[in-house]
């Protein structure tokens, strides 16, 4: 092997070892110490240090400050939402209209094959509300938006998606039975299904590269109840108003 070809397998070397430090990173998201990256990707600590410290410079990792915890940086953040920036540019102005007529957060997320990953939300002007991060992924089964999207499979696909998800099919045809509902007319419900805390409302759009997505709004349970009704009829409208002037 001559000194050119050498060059070239240790850059390859670097890039692998530096995507499997990412990736050891990803399982994470509240952060890992050198150890216990270098422990995940069985490389020396200082090997793992020299990777991480040229990762920090490109923003693609960053620590914790006084910690030593090291997690993701936002540069990775960039990246992943790229593909999704013209699909919030579509869908931007829907999101305003149902934040203006609700009051509450709006999320838009993308399916991503056994995931849900939100890629925009509009921030709800009530006191209590919630709000999730963008980039992070939800399960399709507890979700409204999972639920939503899940509805414009085939039956077939939705449950070789949901496999994943639900063990015994007694679970399965409760899903597969209530995405019928949802494929006729329903809105999509979480009623504290994924999270106890919070419940939530949504329905299906379709991106212009035909990329299936959803709209949910979620609700702290303390006061879902209340406006349930409300909330459906408002969504209701705006999505048959949307459906017919696509």
């Amino acid at each position: 092997m001559n000194v050119q070809d050498s060059h070239k397998t240790q850059g390859i070397q670097v890039i692998s070892r530096a995507a499997d430090i990412l990736r050891a990173l990803g399982e994470n998201a509240g952060g890992q110490s050198l150890g216990q990256i270098a422990r995940k990707v069985e490389l020396p600590r200082s090997t793992v240090q020299r990777i991480v410290s040229a990762l920090i410079y490109e923003g693609l990792v960053a620590s914790d400050g006084g910690n030593g915890g090291i997690r993701l940086g936002d540069q990775i953040r960039v990246l992943a939402n790229a593909p999704a920036f013209d699909l919030r540019e579509h869908f931007r102005p829907l999101l305003e209209q149902i934040a203006a007529a609700t009051s509450e957060t709006v999320d838009l997320a993308v399916l991503e094959g056994p995931h849900m990953r939100f890629i925009d939300q509009i921030e709800g002007s009530q006191r209590l509300r919630t709000v999730s991060t963008i980039g992070d992924k939800f399960p399709l089964t507890t979700t409204a938006n999972g639920k939503a999207a899940l509805a414009q499979l085939s039956e077939a696909s939705a449950r070789t998606l949901v496999s994943t998800e639900l063990e015994s099919d007694s679970d399965i045809d409760v899903l597969i039975n209530e995405l019928r509902g949802i494929r006729s007319g329903d809105i999509a419900t979480d009623l504290g299904e994924h999270s106890e805390e919070v419940c939530a409302l949504g329905f299906a759009v379709i991106g212009p590269n035909k990329e299936i997505a959803a709209i949910s709004v979620p609700v702290p349970s303390s006061r879902f109840h209340r406006i349930r009704a409300d909330l459906t009829k408002k969504l209701d409208g705006i999505r048959d108003k949307d459906v017919s002037s696509a």
